[in-house]
């Protein structure tokens, strides 16, 4: 298990074949840990809802995570608000195998997306939701204001400044 996870939540075999459901909401300190990893500038709400049972060779959880963030915009760095709400179906198997090396490329079809090591007879479901949450969020967030602001401060848009731009202003030209 991951002893350095922010919001470590291991569960077992015996969890899942029982069928079991769980919902937990992670603390401050683990939400600042997360927000920290995840280069957030906040994590208001961090919540992990799932069901478990036992799939052959493993244990299977499927279930929503949900949060509140904050990311600084990708163009001026003020703070962008978000909600999220990312359901998750996971499989935690005994069989699943990293590559032999890690620069190594592998093809995976859609049926293995979201199938995860178990490690012995234990899964760490708390961080598959951290790994759920950091997927879900927008790699480029943008503040609203952030095409008014930029023109404010000069800086042009693509538009203005691609190469269609200029050709553009040669055609208004006089002889162009």
């Amino acid at each position: 298990m991951n002893a350095a996870s922010e919001f470590s939540l291991v569960v077992t075999l015996a969890d899942a074949a029982q069928g079991r459901a769980i919902a937990v909401e992670a603390d401050a300190t683990a939400r600042a840990r997360i927000a920290a990893r995840l280069g957030l500038m906040a994590l208001d709400h961090f919540a992990l809802a799932a069901s478990l049972r036992a799939v052959a060779g493993g244990l299977a959880a499927t279930g929503e995570v949900r949060a509140e963030v904050v990311q600084a915009c990708a163009a001026t760095a003020l703070p962008v608000a978000t909600r999220i709400a990312e359901p998750f179906d996971l499989r935690f198997l005994r069989d699943v195998d990293a590559p032999a090396h890690a620069d190594e490329e592998v093809e995976i079809g859609r049926d293995e997306l979201d199938l995860l090591p178990l490690e012995g007879d234990r899964a760490d479901i708390g961080e598959a939701a951290v790994q759920t949450l950091s997927l879900a969020l927008d790699p480029f967030p943008r503040h609203p204001d952030a095409d008014r602001i930029l023109a404010e401060k000069g800086v042009l848009s693509e538009e203005a400044a691609g190469p269609f731009a200029a050709l553009a202003r040669l055609r208004g030209k006089p002889g162009g």
